[in-house]
């Protein structure tokens, strides 16, 4: 599965990976979620709990991620995995692919307040990865299509693709027809 990334979630974590005795070299984990701002400190506060995960053997690097946004990805299907919602990136694509989907990040101060777990919020081909939510604020991870939609107070929002490259696209706000 091909997945270009859009946006990524407010929170990190990482992990590494103990050296074998081998001699190779420790490999890093990165794990993106879903947070928002109490307190002056941007937290989880989890209704949906998940995480992408990236390798850094992959070529993602957390020292850049601007240049991360808008890259391709060779991932895994999505899983649920002890309860967590889980979608692993193995690696970046070197040749321009289509993507089949993109990761999207949500939040509440853009597109207004997502009617989680309500009927028709969401396109049936929309998979939440994760959310966060709490005294007002919301944020969502997502896997998307192009054509995928949300829906929130102020509306509903398309996620649409440019023309050239196809990789890039974005969530913008159309009326209700």
């Amino acid at each position: 599965m091909r997945v270009a990334v859009i946006g990524f979630g407010s929170v990190w974590r990482h992990r590494v990976r103990k050296q074998d005795g081998g001699g190779r070299v420790p490999q890093t984990v990165y794990y993106n979620t879903t947070g928002i701002l109490v307190n002056g400190s941007v937290r989880q506060r989890p209704q949906i709990c998940g995480y992408a995960r990236f390798d850094s053997v992959g070529g993602f690097n957390p020292n850049h991620l601007l240049k991360m946004v808008g890259r391709v990805f060779d991932c895994f299907e999505p899983s649920v995995w002890m309860g967590h919602n889980k979608l692993l990136f193995r690696r970046i694509l070197n040749a321009v692919e289509r993507p089949d989907c993109f990761l999207v990040v949500a939040r509440s101060s853009v597109i207004g307040q997502l009617a989680v777990g309500k009927r028709g919020w969401r396109s049936p081909d929309t998979w939440l990865l994760s959310f966060s939510e709490c005294a007002g604020q919301q944020e969502a991870l997502l896997l998307m299509s192009v054509g995928g939609w949300l829906r929130t107070d102020i509306g509903r929002f398309i996620l649409e693709s440019s023309a050239s490259p196809p990789w890039w696209s974005r969530l913008l706000h159309r009326p209700e027809q």
